[in-house]
């Protein structure tokens, strides 16, 4: 697939960035080849495979545990914060148990 200077152009607009000439043409490389490499990927015959919804195998963890044959995961615990008191504290514009900061990024 050919990637036109016009789609680099509305990735960069849609990303936030301001791309150098350069960089227009190394994006436009490097897009290009990603393109290419999944329409590779499209070629391959995918019949009979299921489609995935969950990034952990069938079987995988339960409670914390591995069953043997899926990835183990940690059980998901909420816990104290000890500092939260010390961090307002410092903090220029606290409303416990938040803080505001300041904006960054304009749009």
């Amino acid at each position: 697939m050919k990637i036109t200077r016009e789609d680099v152009v509305r990735v960069a607009e849609l990303a936030h960035l301001e791309l150098s000439e350069s960089e227009f043409d190394t994006f436009s490389r490097q897009l290009d080849s990603i393109l290419t490499y999944v329409e590779k990927l499209n070629e391959l015959d995918t019949d009979g495979v299921a489609p995935m919804a969950q990034v952990v195998p069938p079987g995988g963890a339960t409670n914390g545990q591995s069953s043997g044959s899926g990835t183990p995961l940690r059980e998901d615990i909420v816990e104290p914060c000890a500092i939260i008191t010390e961090v307002l504290a410092v903090a220029p514009d606290p409303e416990p148990p938040y803080f505001r900061v300041p904006k960054v990024i304009e749009r």
